[in-house]
């Protein structure tokens, strides 16, 4: 859900610089439940943790524009 939101700020800014602040809303499952994430707060913590981050989660992030410095 969160790399779901990440996508969704990424193609409506086309940069995920996102304030740290930042809360996005996102529709999600078949009754499309709209729901407020911590947006910019992950973004961050996923930077932080860079090396740790499984490959495919770091490979899907950078693919959507994801600067890790």
């Amino acid at each position: 859900m969160n790399y779901a939101a990440a996508r969704q700020f990424y193609e409506r800014e086309r940069h995920l610089r996102v304030p740290r602040k930042h809360v996005e809303r996102i529709a999600v499952g078949e009754d499309q439940e709209e729901r407020e994430l911590r947006l910019g707060a992950w973004i961050g913590n996923q930077r932080s943790r860079a090396a740790t981050l499984f490959p495919e989660r770091a490979e899907l992030l950078s693919a959507i524009g994801m600067r890790w410095t």
